[in-house]
């Protein structure tokens, strides 16, 4: 099956949660009868509390045959090292940006982090259905930013979605059908590259874990990307410090 990794970046409040729930409920990651909770994504207590996103955490939907793994990343400044941590694991980002607003501070920083490490990016412009918002100034403030962040030709030649995270929608233009997510699927399928090819598949398996967390009916999951080998349930692994001395062992399940 083919793959595709990406990250959710944006300001907070710019409705980036409210997007990703959309994108969980569209791709059928949950039934159709199935009561969905807003911040689906939020787990941890203190974010459910103030309306953010603190750690990093990753969903994986199908669309037309290709899975795609998204990572929904903080968009606060307190947190923002988190966001540097996760973008070493994808392939490209979606940056939600209100179009009322535009890229904001937060936005900078974290878009920098993406574009040195050569991610091209996918603008969507928000919450265009408000009365003050103004999408054609913040598709041009996003791309004075990508140029004043020193983004490459590749990165500037960027697309674009106008859409309503709280409505469900995404289109190529403001006056579109307006009826569903399927414009930011098929551009996230389209744009955004294949993860490279672990090439030394025969050597130990090795993988960068870059989160920790923990679900009451699986146990500890971690989440990285894989460097080496291949993995197979039932394999013992070790986890080891970034001196690599021996922290733990423990079986794949």
């Amino acid at each position: 099956m083919d793959l595709r990794n990406i990250a959710i970046i944006a300001h907070v409040d710019h409705g980036k949660t409210t997007l990703v729930d959309e994108l969980l409920k569209q791709s059928g990651a949950f039934r159709a009868n199935q009561a969905v909770a807003e911040r689906a994504m939020d787990s941890n207590d203190l974010e459910r509390e103030r309306g953010i996103t603190i750690l990093a955490k990753a969903t994986s939907v199908e669309w037309k045959g290709t899975r795609i793994n998204i990572v929904d990343t903080p968009g606060h400044a307190d947190f923002g090292g988190e966001v540097e941590r996760i973008l070493s694991m994808v392939d490209g980002v979606v940056l939600l940006v209100d179009a009322a607003e535009g890229p904001m501070p937060q936005t900078k920083f974290v878009t920098s982090k993406a574009l040195a490490l050569g991610l091209r990016p996918i603008v969507v412009l928000n919450k265009v259905d408000k009365p003050d918002a103004e999408p054609d100034r913040a598709l041009d403030e996003c791309f004075d930013l990508f140029t004043a962040l020193d983004a490459n030709e590749d990165q500037l030649d960027f697309p674009h979605l106008y859409a309503s995270g709280r409505s469900g929608w995404a289109d190529h233009t403001l006056d579109g059908a307006r009826q569903d997510l399927a414009a930011l699927f098929d551009l996230v399928v389209n744009h955004v590259p294949a993860p490279r090819q672990v090439s030394r598949q025969d050597e130990d398996f090795r993988m960068l874990a870059t989160t920790l967390s923990t679900d009451p009916f699986v146990g500890r999951i971690l989440t990285g990307r894989v460097e080496s080998g291949r993995l197979k349930v039932g394999a013992t692994l070790q986890a080891l410090s970034r001196m690599g001395q021996k922290i733990e062992q423990f079986r794949v399940t």
